[in-house]
């Protein structure tokens, strides 16, 4: 749809309950499609959510809510907790609780004025609206994160819906086995003895049919009403067949064969299938509601005077300082401003080994203290801490489609429709042949029971919630599905080589100074006034060495900084630049051939050599040591395992490069390169045919990350690496490359392993049961079983193990 140019996109996502199968879900897609003002729709089975964009001058919240439901769907209620500011009587606390109540969409508020809350019951009012409508009645307001607690109510849900899935399961079974007496006889020759009579067998499976399957009307209604079909339709339609024709000869005294108990059997072993499928699908949502789990409860924050208080971690801001005892988790991101400990970010990194943190050390919100006391001051809180980005990025990635998805949507828009027309030949196919019109009927409901579009709308969704999962565990954020394709598909990887490949940890090794011209405390003291500017990792390198000799930097003004060049600025009135050759060169006309053999020595032990100029006059330079990761030899050789090309490309030069290289067993490098030549050589890479992944960490790296098929960012980088990337390394071990390539792998591979079981099943399924091989029961436990395989299948993924090993 195309918008104008003033068009506001928002994005919700918003739950949805009654989705059955794949058919479900593309309807409510169709349905929103339709509407003015919707730029994009994907509706997830799996996690059941329903994630739209739309232009907010057109639509709002409510019409997205108005058009799922008008499909037959229903969007639950939420809650949404705010902390109120400014309230100081019962008055005002009315006056908040009027303003919320007035929000379209809101059905309940309840204001507390003693702890200066509100709890707002709503459908589809979002956070912003609610703390809207309280900023104009006078207040402030602040949404209180309440990921945990939601974690906790969405565990609580899905326990209550398997223990309500297993008591009419329960029942079903309870009344379908004295149904199974003529059937046991035929099947195994086994005698269960006492059979019902007529009017016996109808009660029990009238029970069955209209009690235990009420679940599968609602669906199957909606449907109808919305002129579409769903797997609910099908076996309403196959069994209500079976159990009318039966139910008909005994209101009529007929005395023909009675199908009750194909028909209660379908409807147990669909019921079955149904719970074993539920307690599967809940196993994919693992890693997030592991995840929801770190934060604890309260946090004690310190006072002014030094005490502490206890207080919700939700209601923690950026600046308090809390107390951290051993054991004890963090409740939020900060830095460390009293104490020294170790810190397990295991489930957050997947790092296994305890990390040290002492003063000025980051500590990121759900790890675990070792054995120190800490105080931290908060940096980042609820929705914005590290924590709350993982969780958001893992639910967009499982709330994505792949693009094989599209393929399986077309085929489920027209699956119930093509199958209930199978039927209906069959039916008239065993009449016309002769055999009547009541063989016709069962081979017919045979054909709907066991026709399964359920397993096609799982088989997707499920091998990516699983994968992503998985991956999260082992410290690998993927983006999206549409990541997890491109990085199958990978045969070249570009590194970066700094803080990629090294450690990103580089030291001065030499300063160098032209004889008569300047000493080597000028040159560190006026590189670091200079570079006290930048965030350029070779520059903290230089301030770090000042500090260590005393030498504190002058005020600078006039601070530039040349992209893949270096940094220039005016200090007590010289011009003073330091970089790479190709600046002095470029901006100065400085040639420094005559000291080139002394920074080749340098530079072929691997380190960077930073040329110093002041008012045009080379000073001398600044040798800076870097070496490589501990882990990166074996990432390189664990990627050549993969049959993948390896290539090192980087702004540094080419002997310094050449080292790093030949020490790793990288045979191509490309040194010396502006961050447009990191985006010209993935450009020419691509064009003779490769699918590329970049790897990088730094603000440099951006555009060749977006421009790769498939960008990896180093977690410790810049966030604009990481929101370029698709795929995000929680840890700074290049190993970590080839198992983020490897997870891709297997998920892609579990993705088409389903797809093909669910395709193969109703292709081989149908005509058996159309030319009356099969009966209704056994048809049952046949769809049953293929929506339970599927999700089995997926969940195999959890026992993929990476190279860099695992890490819970």
């Amino acid at each position: 749809m195309v918008q104008t140019s003033a068009a506001i996109l928002t994005r919700i996502t918003l739950p949805v309950e009654g989705m059955t199968c794949a058919s479900c879900s593309a309807r409510i897609e169709r349905q929103l499609a339709k509407i003015e003002g919707v730029d994009g729709a994907v509706v997830n089975l799996a996690a059941e959510t329903a994630d739209v964009t739309f232009d907010g001058t057109k639509l709002d919240a409510a019409a997205i809510k108005a058009a799922i439901e008008k499909t037959g769907f229903t969007v639950p209620q939420r809650t949404i907790a705010l902390t109120i500011g400014g309230m100081t009587c019962a008055s005002c606390s009315a006056r908040v609780e009027t303003a919320l109540t007035k929000v379209p969409g809101v059905t309940a508020a309840r204001v507390n004025l003693a702890s200066e809350t509100a709890s707002v019951t709503t459908g589809v009012a979002g956070a912003a609206d609610l703390v809207r409508a309280v900023e104009r009645a006078g207040f402030k307001a602040t949404v209180l994160d309440n990921t945990q607690e939601f974690g906790a109510l969405e565990d609580e849900k899905d326990r209550a819906r398997l223990n309500a899935d297993l008591v009419n399961l329960l029942f079903a079974v309870a009344f379908t086995i004295p149904l199974w007496r003529h059937m046991a006889i035929a099947m195994t020759g086994i005698d269960l003895g006492w059979t019902p009579g007529p009017v016996g067998q109808l009660l029990l499976a009238s029970a069955v049919q209209f009690v235990a399957g009420a679940r599968f009307y609602g669906p199957a209604f909606r449907a109808l009403l919305a002129g579409s079909g769903n797997m609910d339709l099908l076996v309403v339609l196959g069994t209500v067949s079976a159990w009318g024709l039966s139910a008909w000869r005994v209101v009529m005294f007929d005395g023909g064969h009675l199908y009750f108990e194909a028909a209660a059997t379908v409807v147990t072993l669909i019921l079955f299938g149904r719970f074993l499928e539920s307690r599967a699908k809940r196993g994919t949502t693992g890693a997030i509601r592991a995840l929801m789990k770190l934060r604890p409860d309260v946090a004690r924050v310190v006072t002014a005077d030094g005490s502490e208080v206890e207080i919700p971690a939700g209601a923690l801001k950026s600046g308090d300082v809390i107390a951290i005892r051993p054991g004890e988790r963090a409740a939020a991101d900060g830095v460390v401003v009293e104490g020294r400990t170790q810190m397990d970010e295991s489930l957050l990194t997947g790092e296994s080994l305890p990390v040290s943190k002492d003063v000025d050390g980051e500590v990121t919100g759900g790890a675990i203290n070792g054995g120190g006391f800490v105080k931290v001051r908060v940096t980042r809180a609820g929705q914005d801490s590290t924590l709350a980005g993982i969780i958001r990025m893992i639910r967009d990635a499982q709330a994505s489609k792949a693009p094989v998805q599209r393929l399986v949507d077309r085929i489920a828009a027209v699956f119930v429709p093509v199958v209930v027309l199978i039927a209906l030949a069959t039916w008239g196919g065993w009449w016309l042949a002769g055999a009547g019109w009541e063989v016709g009927l069962i081979n017919a409901v045979t054909v709907l029971v066991i026709a399964c579009p359920c397993a096609l709308g799982l088989a997707t969704p499920t091998a990516i919630m699983v994968g992503t999962g998985v991956a999260a565990r082992h410290g690998i954020l993927i983006k999206d599905a549409a990541a997890l394709e491109r990085a199958r598909a990978v045969d070249t990887v570009i590194f970066d080589k700094t803080g990629t490949l090294t450690e990103g940890r580089p030291r001065v090794v030499d300063v160098y100074a032209i004889e008569d011209i300047a000493d080597g405390h000028e040159i560190l003291a006026l590189a670091a006034s200079v570079q006290q500017g930048s965030e350029h990792i070779l520059a903290k390198a230089v301030l770090k060495r000042a500090a260590e000799e005393g030498l504190a930097p002058s005020p600078v003004t006039e601070f530039q900084a040349l992209t893949g060049k270096g940094v220039r600025g005016v200090v007590d009135g010289a011009r003073v630049m330091i970089g790479n050759r190709l600046m002095m060169r470029l901006e100065a006309d400085i040639n420094t051939d005559a000291y080139e053999a002394t920074a080749q020595i340098h530079e072929t032990s691997g380190a960077s050599v930073v040329w110093v100029a002041k008012d045009r006059t080379l000073l001398g330079f600044i040798a800076i040591g870097d070496v490589e990761k501990p882990t990166a030899r074996a990432a390189i050789d664990g990627l050549k395992a993969m049959k993948l090309q390896t290539v090192i490309l980087t702004g540094d030069n080419t002997r310094t490069a050449n080292a790093l290289a030949k020490r790793l067993g990288v045979e191509d490098v490309l040194a010396e390169v502006l961050p447009e030549g990191k985006l010209a050589e993935v450009e020419r890479l691509q064009g003779r045919g490769h699918v590329v992944a970049m790897v990088g960490d730094g603000v440099n790296d951006a555009p060749a990350l977006a421009k790769a098929d498939i960008g990896i960012a180093m977690g410790a980088g810049a966030d604009v690496a990481m929101q370029t990337a698709g795929i995000t390394l929680m840890r700074g071990q290049p190993e970590l490359v080839a198992d983020a390539l490897d997870v891709s792998r297997a998920t892609v591979a579990k993705i088409r392993q389903n797809l093909f079981w669910a395709f193969i099943y109703n292709l081989i399924a149908l005509p058996l049961a159309a030319g009356g091989v099969l009966s209704p029961a056994v048809a049952g436990a046949a769809m049953a079983m293929s929506s339970v395989s599927v999700v089995t299948n997926s969940l195999l993924l959890k026992r993929w193990k990476g190279r860099a090993g695992v890490r819970r």
